[in-house]
């Protein structure tokens, strides 16, 4: 009984040294693969053509891609007229709560009460680029336009008000 317990420790220490064996061998040719194929992919990027952007040298020449995100902006007609109607969609759609817009009620001419915009803050430091706002807004009234370079040394100059002085809603027809 006792030898064949010893015949079967002796099989299975064989069999483990034998694994052991080819796992080391296997691993090391593994390895050497793994570090050539490493070394063609450095040496491909090496030779391959540089596209590295001259900036800010070439500013004028400078093309973004349709999709980027700048500055949030309210575009303004030559009325200075905007299509925001103050409905706040925006606002609550803005997981960093950069946007803040102040509205009024005021009584048209037909004695109906209709809510205007007063002023719509934004605040660019604490903004994201998400662009949740702008998919919120059903009237297209805020956009991102290609404009890219905010580095300041005061924050407050990163707090800005997207509507212009007098301007008002585009009416409907």
């Amino acid at each position: 009984m006792k030898k064949r317990k010893m015949e079967n420790k002796d099989i299975k220490s064989e069999t483990s040294q034998q694994h052991v064996a080819s796992g080391y061998f296997g691993g090391l040719i593994h390895g050497i693969g793994s570090l050539l194929t490493g070394m063609k992919t450095t040496m491909t990027v090496f030779f391959r053509a540089k596209t590295t952007e001259q900036y800010p040298e070439n500013r004028k020449t400078l093309v973004l891609p349709e999709r980027f995100r700048g500055t949030l902006t309210m575009p303004h007609n030559e009325q200075n007229e905007h299509r925001c109607v103050a409905c706040g969609l925006c606002q609550l759609s803005c997981p960093n709560d950069t946007i803040e817009i102040i509205s009024e009620m005021i009584e048209t001419e037909e004695g109906k009460k209709k809510k205007i915009l007063k002023t719509y803050h934004y605040d660019l430091g604490a903004c994201m680029f998400c662009q949740l706002c702008v998919n919120a807004c059903p009237h297209d009234a805020i956009t991102f336009d290609q404009q890219f370079e905010h580095a300041v040394f005061n924050r407050k100059k990163l707090l800005m008000t997207l509507n212009h002085e007098g301007s008002k809603v585009i009416e409907k027809k």
